[in-house]
């Protein structure tokens, strides 16, 4: 149980990292790319940032889904449920929002969907975030039963 909460918390962790980067340096420097190279540069980006976040996300989940089943020892419901909403509200905006803005993308850079994608990346900033902090006071929690 100790191995399940920390390599969930380690897959959180990593993703609130990544997630904060996106939003803060990488997405809202899409728009300096040019639209000469956009298409490509966003067909890039698609292609190698799943290598980035595909294999932490399915940890993410992976785990979670067996902190709801298993809800080791000084874990409040409270706790592992919260944490599954909150990540069930990042798996539905990346593939109701973000997903398909990005792929709107690939055929070019416009305004409107690079606004969109930046104002409604936030949803999924604040969901990790709230997910770390959560993850954090999961461990502090559970410490004392480990």
């Amino acid at each position: 149980m100790t191995l399940l909460l920390l390599l969930h918390a380690a897959a959180t962790l990593f993703m609130f990292g990544v997630i904060c980067v996106m939003q803060i340096v990488h997405y809202p420097l899409f728009s300096l790319v040019g639209s000469r190279g956009f298409a490509f540069y966003q067909e890039s980006h698609m292609r190698l940032i799943t290598w980035v976040v595909g294999p932490a996300m399915l940890l993410e989940l992976i785990t979670a889904l067996a902190l709801v089943w298993y809800q080791p020892l000084g874990l409040t419901l409270w706790q592992v449920w919260t944490g599954f909403a909150l990540l069930a509200i990042i798996w539905c905006s990346t593939m109701l929002v973000q997903g398909p803005t990005h792929q709107e993308l690939r055929s070019g850079f416009d305004e409107d969907l690079h606004r969109r994608l930046v104002r409604t990346n936030w949803i999924r900033t604040v969901a990790w975030g709230g997910r770390s902090i959560l993850v954090l006071a999961m461990i502090c929690t559970a410490a004392p039963h480990m």
